[in-house]
């Protein structure tokens, strides 16, 4: 039950300002249900798969499919390079000290929160970085590279940071940068899957009956919802805001880690 009311406020607010929420729900599962982040990264992707799949299929039957369909070149190089980046990140996490991933975890979310904050006082404006087939390859391959790893690092889709690169970089329309964003994150998400599962992550039949089923269906519950309330909350003041305390948490988490340590040295 617990896992059910908080998944769906946090779904609510990511329907809102168009993404999943698991950036948000991560400092949750960490905090409130005292999840290590090595264990909270799994469950918050298996999280974000559902989601996003759901999301997804939604876009797919109510809009045209004809606008991606003309993206599909770029779409290809850049789910290419996110999936590569997230079997490369799934790889790494066990290789990495509990407390120094809890750092990255925590420093990767102050980024995405300053990336938050930033767009609420931008309006993305459609921009092609630059002209030439090579260079939006290169440039798609590094991007989803880059963001792959991030989304495998902290079990999120990535919507924030897939969004604003495509329209700001590859001068894709808003609606279609939105929808080619969940096709881009849920290949991605399942390649992170995928390896978290063959590293038995899963395993824990109490995570998946207490944790990921009753986040899951919150989810889903609170991004429809929170879909049929666009417009009635200021998109950017909300971005900006759920920005902060991305950073404040992120910071708690920092600091906490801080404390332990100087704990155990005194």
């Amino acid at each position: 039950m617990k896992a059910f009311l908080f998944a769906v406020p946090i779904a609510l607010l990511g329907g809102l300002i168009g993404l999943g929420g698991a950036e948000f729900r991560l400092p949750v599962l960490m905090r409130v249900f005292d999840y290590s982040a090595k264990r909270a990264v799994p469950i918050n992707l298996a999280i974000s798969f559902v989601t996003v799949v759901a999301a997804l299929a939604a876009r797919t039957t109510m809009a045209s499919v004809e606008p991606i369909l003309a993206l599909l070149p770029l779409l290809v190089l850049f789910t290419g390079a996110s999936m590569a980046g997230a079997y490369l990140g799934t790889g790494y996490v066990h290789r990495l000290h509990e407390s120094n991933f809890e750092k990255m975890v925590a420093s990767l979310l102050i980024l995405i929160g300053m990336v938050l904050v930033t767009e609420s006082f931008l309006d993305l404006a459609t921009h092609r970085v630059a002209e030439g087939r090579f260079v939006n390859v290169c440039l798609a391959i590094g991007l989803g590279g880059v963001i792959g790893l991030i989304s495998s690092l902290l079990g999120v889709a990535g919507g924030e940071l897939i969004i604003p690169a495509l329209i700001l970089v590859f001068g894709v329309g808003v609606k279609e940068a939105g929808t080619a964003s969940l096709f881009i994150s849920s290949a991605t998400i399942l390649v992170g899957f995928f390896r978290y599962w063959k590293q038995g992550c899963y395993r824990d039949r109490l995570d998946l009956t207490g944790v990921v089923i009753p986040m899951c269906v919150g989810s889903l519950i609170g991004s429809v919802a929170g879909a049929a309330m666009i417009g009635l909350i200021s998109a950017p003041l909300l971005k900006g805001l759920l920005g902060c305390i991305l950073i404040l948490s992120s910071l708690k988490i920092l600091s906490a880690d801080f404390l332990r340590k100087s704990g155990s040295i005194l």
